[in-house]
């Protein structure tokens, strides 16, 4: 099987966010510290998994983003990955997901992928919508919140099991080649070994600048963005503890939390 997987670099969980001049896009460089999309990483080891049951199977990495996203690459090279590729957009501003889900397309349109996976989401901009418009662009099926996939022995279909709302599950049975989202649980990704780490670091990646790949017509613009503004207040319950407990209840019957 050949398998891609996309992956994303983020900034470091509790980086401070500062908003840019502009207005339009946050200031990257307020943050040097950096790291794979925590979702992303269940879709790499998802493929290691499918990788130990067909161990002839090819596993791809392809990211988009600056010459540092090079980094979250290699982390998946050290994870257990093939090759790695980076379709280096060094555009500091807002990337719409339309635009990420064209470029990959463009560049795994003739390479005859089997499966292409992908987090559910990203940790930045939470839109969870690159691979299904990544499916759409490639025409191929999509499956999205994933917590369970069985390829075929024929390696032609893959059982999936997602999660709906309400707790249900759907059941699907899905001819590849098809995009999956994986949900978080899928799996417990496993941490890169020392080996293939260094190993990872003299392997050489796939550069390709975006700008020579084919791209939709974007008709999504971003006009600004900015920090939300605080407007809950605490509320000092006063009295006995008998007349707070009044107080409390009081307050979770008016806002319905009550039954």
């Amino acid at each position: 099987m050949k398998l891609l997987v996309c992956v994303k670099q983020v900034m470091e969980s509790g980086s401070i966010i500062q908003i840019n001049d502009s207005k339009k896009w946050v200031d990257h460089l307020a943050s040097n510290r950096f790291e794979m999309n925590k979702f992303d990483a269940y879709a790499v080891e998802e493929s290691l998994l499918i990788k130990e049951q067909f161990p002839e199977s090819r596993i791809d990495i392809i990211t988009v983003g600056p010459n540092h996203a090079e980094d979250t690459l290699r982390r998946a090279l050290g994870m257990g990955a093939d090759e790695g590729i980076l379709l280096a957009d060094n555009h500091k501003g807002y990337r719409p997901p339309s635009l990420t889900a064209a470029w990959i397309a463009a560049y795994a349109r003739d390479k005859g992928y089997d499966l292409i996976l992908t987090g559910i989401m990203s940790e930045d901009e939470m839109n969870g919508q690159t691979g299904p418009m990544l499916a759409q662009i490639l025409s191929i099926p999509c499956c999205t919140g994933t917590i369970r996939e069985t390829l075929s022995p024929d390696k032609k279909m893959v059982s999936v099991e997602r999660e709906i709302e309400g707790g249900a599950r759907d059941m699907f049975d899905i001819k590849l080649p098809c995009v999956l989202t994986l949900q978080t649980g899928i799996n417990s990704p496993r941490y890169p070994a020392l080996s293939k780490v260094l190993r990872a670091k003299k392997k050489k990646l796939n550069v390709i600048d975006v700008n020579f790949l084919e791209k939709n017509k974007q008709t999504l613009t971003l006009k600004n963005i900015q920090h939300p503004k605080t407007t809950r207040k605490g509320v000092l319950l006063n009295g006995t503890t008998e007349d707070k407990v009044d107080q409390l209840m009081d307050i979770l019957s008016k806002k319905a939390l009550l039954q």
